[in-house]
């Protein structure tokens, strides 16, 4: 799976916020399936979307 990110919030968010959360739930309320993952390397959380695969199959 390839995956394209919408947006990044850094790791150390005040306690009790999840600005990752609220954006990804305000894109699938647009209609887009975002989802929130985890990128270790960066500390950060990702919004990403399933990428769609350029030109399709015969």
């Amino acid at each position: 799976m390839s995956a394209k990110v919408l947006e990044r919030f850094p790791a150390g968010a005040p306690r009790g916020s999840w600005p990752a959360e609220e954006y990804a739930a305000a894109r699938r309320a647009e209609g887009e399936p975002a989802t929130v993952v985890m990128d270790l390397t960066s500390d950060a959380f990702l919004v990403v979307v399933e990428a769609q695969e350029e030109g399709g199959r015969a």
